[in-house]
């Protein structure tokens, strides 16, 4: 997917990301068994999505493996700016509004655009968590505008 035109001299500020973390749990140790969930066409994804995809695999992922059990990271980050021109409604509008004359939009968002087979959330776990994360993992994906899948990115002779 292209990037979109952004004339960022008319951008006076940009919107704040609603995303809090992009690593959570223990971020020290090495783990044996990697997934990741990969999106299965290209697309464009809002800050808001990613954190609450973010939050519903972090959540399961504490409760099954622990604070210390588990490591996740979120690979994308939110870099393009959506804007919108708002249309006025009701009475008199058409006195206020100026239509299509200047439209260049109010920034609303931000967005992240990915690829075809690009990585978003990735985890990090022992063997015997394996089915939590994956669990995780689709739970994340329902969060998100687009179908995406799971991948063992590491440790698959551990699992079977």
């Amino acid at each position: 997917m292209v990037r979109a035109y952004t004339r960022r001299d008319y951008i006076r500020k940009t919107p704040n990301s609603r995303i809090v973390q992009y690593d959570m749990g223990n971020l020290t140790d090495e783990f044996p068994v990697s997934l990741s969930l990969a999106v299965k066409e290209p697309a464009r994804i809002r800050h808001n999505s990613l954190e609450a995809a973010r939050i519903a695999s972090n959540r399961l992922m504490q409760r099954a493996a622990g604070r210390m059990g588990y490591h996740l990271k979120l690979r994308v980050y939110p870099h393009q700016i959506v804007r919108e021109n708002p249309m006025a409604t009701g009475a008199g509008a058409d006195r206020v509004q100026s239509g299509m004359r200047n439209a260049f939009g109010k920034p609303i968002s931000v967005e992240a655009i990915v690829k075809k087979g690009q990585r978003i959330v990735t985890i990090d776990c022992e063997a015997k968590n394996f089915e939590e994360a994956k669990v995780a993992l689709k739970r994340a994906g329902m969060k998100l505008p687009v179908p995406c899948r799971v991948v063992v990115d590491k440790g698959q002779d551990l699992v079977k």
